[in-house]
Order: structure tokens, then C-alpha cells, then sequence
């Protein structure tokens, strides 16, 4: 956890913080290798790549998944826009919703992460590719 992230919850709106302190214990724990970071003035985590941002507003809290958020079926109610999820002040928060969408980012990740693994040639082949012929040692000794 980040002395930024903390920091922003204990500055966000008091009806607002159990919301975000939910939100933060749902993504620790179904994303448990994600790094937690400040970016773009909101809590972040990314793993494999970013993985999701929330942030607090006047009254309701914004949840940004990376990637296609329409996709994930359960929380249209909540959609307001391609990626963007904004969960009232007032209403608790559809903790089940929200531990199903970050296991499936963190799912999406793994197979991005996976297919560019596998779509790599090695580094020494690339490298040489790369090189050309006339920078190889024996060319240069003929």
C-alpha cells in the first residue's frame, strides 16, 4: 500500500472513504500481485500492464478498468460510459460485480503477457537480425 493512496482516501469525502477503502481491500485481494501507484492524481494498480484507476467524487466513486468495461456483463446499471463505472455515495458498493471485473482484467493481462511472450522471437535472433550482415565479425575479416 502507498503513503499516496492513503493519503487520498484519508482527503476524499468522508462518506466516500468506507467506499474507497472497500474498493482498495476488493483489488489487493483479487489482484494480489498488482502494484499499487499514484497516477494521474487517482489510485492505480497495474499488473502486466495497467490493470485499473478509481477516484472520489462529490457523490459517487469512479472505477476505471483498462480495457472494455461494456464487456463485463452485471454492472451495466453502473456504466456511464465505455470505461467508466460510477458506484453512488449512498447505495453500497456490488462488491461481487467488482471482485469478478479485476480477476477478469487481471485474466485479460495474463493473456496479453502471454501472447507477446510467445510472439517474440528471441533477443539474440533479433538482435542479429537487426545487425545485418556487414556487422557480423566474420564479414568484416574477409
Amino acid at each position: 500500500m502507498t503513503k499516496e493512496v492513503d493519503q487520498y482516501i484519508a482527503a476524499a469525502p468522508r462518506a466516500a472513504q468506507p467506499h474507497l477503502r472497500s474498493l482498495r481491500t476488493i483489488i489487493r485481494e483479487e489482484a494480489p500481485k498488482a502494484e499499487e501507484v499514484f497516477s494521474y492524481r487517482m489510485p492505480s494498480y497495474t499488473y502486466l500492464g495497467k490493470l485499473m484507476y478509481f477516484a472520489s467524487f462529490k457523490s459517487h466513486i469512479g472505477l476505471y478498468p483498462v480495457g472494455n468495461a461494456d464487456k463485463h456483463l452485471g454492472m451495466s446499471r453502473y456504466m456511464t460510459g465505455k470505461g467508466t463505472y460510477q458506484f453512488p455515495l449512498d447505495e453500497p458498493l456490488p462488491e461481487a460485480e467488482i471482485r469478478r471485473l479485476v480477476r477478469t482484467r487481471v485474466k485479460e493481462n495474463e493473456a496479453k503477457a502471454k501472447g507477446r511472450a510467445t510472439s517474440r522471437p528471441a533477443s539474440s535472433a533479433r538482435s542479429a537480425s537487426r545487425a545485418g550482415p556487414s556487422s557480423s565479425p566474420r564479414a568484416s575479416r574477409s
